[in-house]
């Protein structure tokens, strides 16, 4: 997260709204950036000097704000009342729509994480995407669980974004029909894998099987 302080991160903000409105002409670029800039008539230099990395920070800033975005709209539901499955759904859905006046923005963010030493990058905002849902819905899973969950939801929010990417139904809905099979499928997974474990003591190659299983994630 940024540690800018309050009147440099309006200036954050108010720059990479204004990014926004070039990055599906010029991409995630200097370009961008100094477009951006001569937009606010700012002095120049302040684009480059609060995103020093260039594209990368301004990408990074990006999806820390959707993800603040969405952490704050489930901060706002009632959660209580949702099993975990709705729970998820309202995450990823929420934190889509956070991008949603933006989504050739975001699919150009997709072509440049995916050029090669990007991959990195785009792993750590799929991490801490997927951490703060885990967080936002109330989850405090510390046993390898934490990181089986995170794995797993990796998985649905990428491909759920590539089908949202391309979905031109009303209001997204066949994305979130997309998504509710996506997490049918996960939830699956985990019921299989909960069931293989209860075996393991029964089963001793089954307790070894997970075993190298686990250690090779």
């Amino acid at each position: 997260m940024s540690t800018t302080g309050p009147d440099e991160t309006e200036t954050r903000q108010a720059l990479l709204q204004a990014a926004l409105q070039h990055i599906p002409f010029d991409g995630w670029s200097k370009l961008t950036m100094d477009r951006a800039e001569q937009d606010l008539k700012i002095p120049d230099g302040t684009v480059h000097r609060l995103f020093p990395r260039g594209p990368r920070d301004l990408l990074v800033f990006s999806s820390e704000q959707a993800d603040e975005q969405m952490l704050a709209g489930l901060a706002t539901a009632d959660l209580t009342v949702l099993k975990i499955r709705e729970r998820i759904a309202l995450a990823v859905k929420l934190r889509l729509l956070a991008d949603a006046p933006h989504r050739e923005a975001v699919a150009r963010a997709a072509t440049w994480l995916a050029l090669p030493g990007h991959h990195v990058l785009a792993g750590r905002l799929l991490y801490a995407t997927v951490d703060n849902m885990w967080h936002g819905i109330g989850d405090t899973s510390v046993d390898f669980n934490f990181y089986s969950k995170r794995a797993l939801l990796a998985g649905v929010v990428s491909s759920t974004v590539l089908f949202w990417l391309q979905d031109e139904s009303e209001d997204f809905a066949e994305t979130w029909a997309f998504l509710d099979r996506r997490i049918n499928n996960v939830l699956m997974i985990q019921k299989t894998r909960a069931r293989l474990e209860g075996a393991a003591g029964k089963l001793p190659f089954v307790g070894r099987f997970l075993t190298a299983v686990s250690m090779q994630r």
